[in-house]
């Protein structure tokens, strides 16, 4: 197909969002906005928790207050405007909010799969290497990881927007979605864009497969060491592993099945996106962190401290890696008066 004449370029996409229905409009704002606060105060009571309680200063709690921090930032990257969407009838993003949608939707989606990654290594070593654990896991390595993950995160999404970029867009402007996505964005180019479908499967194909295959067989030898070697704690492991595998198939098998294949405008496509933009950061928090024994126990000594104490919390930037690592020989006097 040849390219159009691009004297009129696209200045702005229309959404046609989830439903035209006013009324199931209303009923779907009320939803959301109910799933985006909840989302907000499960994970913002955890990175609260994990940094003002010093027992959970410990590589997992480290690794999880930070998938908090990318579930807040995933939920805000598209649910406020899927909200002001149901509230309005005339639905458009500029060309360049559009872009930058795209830019730190694919940023933080490819952090927080990599974080699932650190997740799954740190319960590896915990399972493997039980002795050594903390020598392994040290800070260093825990900032590594997140540092791995936001880099590749970066990577991943401006490899996409570059590809994007270089595509001219000059009609039509209607995107049959509530937000922007490089699947459907492609297909409004004013060009053939098959190659750059290919690319862009390619691109989120390969990550999105390395990911998975590295979560199969990491959790594949965990689950294996743990039905055949441990037998203290093994309820705990395995609540533990199996919230781990629940987060991962909403978050992963639901973007293969969107970025891995040529674009289909389907019905589907909109609940699928649905489930890994709004609603899966709202469940990691109830699934990784909220079930913990040992997370409910810090989130009821915190609201005692706030409620009772009115002693205000010391924040430290979630990025520093706020744990420090100890043993039960090295702990601290406060840690042995509590322990006693």
């Amino acid at each position: 197909m040849e390219k159009k004449n691009l004297t009129n370029p696209v200045t702005e996409f229309v959404l046609l969002g989830l439903t035209q229905s006013p009324e199931l409009q209303q009923f779907l704002y009320v939803a959301f906005f109910i799933i985006y606060m909840n989302t907000w105060l499960g994970n913002f009571i955890i990175i609260t928790a994990v940094i003002s309680d010093h027992r959970l200063h410990t590589p997992m709690y480290f690794l999880l207050a930070n998938l908090a921090f990318l579930d807040l930032s995933d939920s805000s990257v598209n649910t406020p405007k899927l909200l002001s969407g149901l509230l309005s009838q005339h639905k458009t993003i500029s060309f360049y909010e559009c872009i930058l949608q795209m830019f730190f939707f694919h940023f933080i989606a490819g952090a927080m799969g990599l974080c699932i990654v650190g997740l799954a290594i740190d319960r590896y070593v915990a399972i493997y290497k039980p002795l050594r654990y903390l020598t392994i896991m040290n800070q260093r390595v825990c900032v590594g990881i997140m540092v791995l993950a936001w880099l590749g995160g970066l990577a991943h999404s401006a490899v996409q927007i570059g590809l994007l970029l270089q595509l001219p867009f000059c009609g039509p402007n209607v995107l049959d979605n509530f937000y922007c996505d490089v699947p459907q964005v492609i297909k409004l180019a004013c060009t053939d864009t098959q190659l750059a479908e290919l690319q862009m499967i390619f691109n989120n194909g390969a990550v999105l497969i390395i990911i998975l295959i590295i979560l199969l067989v990491s959790y594949t030898a965990i689950l294996v060491k743990i039905r055949t070697h441990i037998t203290d704690g093994k309820q705990k492991a395995l609540s533990t592993c199996g919230a781990q595998i629940i987060v991962v198939c909403l978050q992963i098998i639901p973007s293969i099945f969107i970025y891995t294949r040529l674009f289909k405008n389907f019905t589907l496509n909109k609940v699928i996106s649905v489930i890994y933009t709004a609603i899966t950061p709202m469940l990691n928090p109830m699934i990784y962190t909220l079930r913990n024994a040992e997370m409910k126990k810090a989130i009821r000594r915190l609201m005692s401290r706030m409620l009772c104490s009115g002693k205000e919390i010391n924040y430290v930037s979630i990025f520093q890696c706020p744990f420090v690592l100890k043993t039960r020989a090295g702990a601290t006097i406060e840690e042995k008066k509590v322990a006693a």
